[in-house]
C-alpha cells in the first residue's frame, strides 16, 4: 500500500524492542531509539541500515530516561555514527518544541556546529521526502551552516 513504517522502540524498553520493530515489523524508521546504545551488535546494524532514530531529548529527561540532560547519549549516538535526529514528542506535555530541543541538548552536551549540522541534515535524510526534496533540504541546509564560523 506504499505505507511506511514507525515504531517507538528503546527509548524505556530494552534493545531488544529495538530488534523487534527492525525484525518483526520491518520498520523504517525508529522512534527514539535510545538504549540501541547497550547492544553494539545492534549499534552496527543500525549503521549498516542508515536507520534514522528520532531522538526527543525533553521527553527522555521527563521520563527519566536519562537523569540530566548532560548525561544524555545523543554525542555518543552520533560518534558511533548513528543517523539520529532532533526531534519533539508531545510538546505541550514533555515541555518543549523542536527548537526547546535543539538548544537544550546542544547547551548541555556543547554540541559543535558540525554536530548540530549532521543532526539538521539527518533529519532529511530519514524523513519521507522524495530524493530530489532531501537533496535541496540538504543544500539549504550547508548553505546556512557555511554562514557561521567554524566556532560552537
Amino acid at each position: 500500500m506504499g505505507l511506511l513504517r514507525v515504531a517507538h522502540a528503546g527509548e524505556e524498553g530494552p534493545p531488544s524492542y529495538v530488534w523487534e520493530a527492525l525484525d518483526l515489523l520491518k520498520v523504517d524508521r525508529i522512534d527514539h531509539g535510545n538504549r540501541a546504545l547497550e547492544d553494539s551488535k545492534l549499534v552496527t546494524r543500525l549503521v549498516e541500515t542508515n536507520m534514522t532514530l528520532t531522538v526527543c531529548p525533553l521527553s527522555n529527561t521527563k521520563l527519566c530516561v536519562v537523569e540530566d540532560m548532560a548525561d544524555h547519549p545523543l554525542k555518543k549516538m552520533l560518534n558511533s555514527g548513528l543517523r539520529a535526529t532532533i526531534n519533539s514528542d508531545d510538546p505541550s506535555y514533555f515541555g518543549g518544541y523542536l527548537n526547546d530541543n535543539y538548544r537544550a541538548v546542544a547547551s548541555a552536551l556543547a554540541l559543535t556546529k558540525d554536530d548540530l549540522t549532521t543532526l539538521a541534515v539527518n533529519s532529511f535524510l530519514g524523513s519521507f521526502l522524495s530524493p530530489d526534496e532531501k537533496t535541496a533540504h540538504i543544500k539549504r541546509v550547508a548553505h546556512y551552516a557555511a554562514g557561521f564560523g567554524d566556532d560552537k
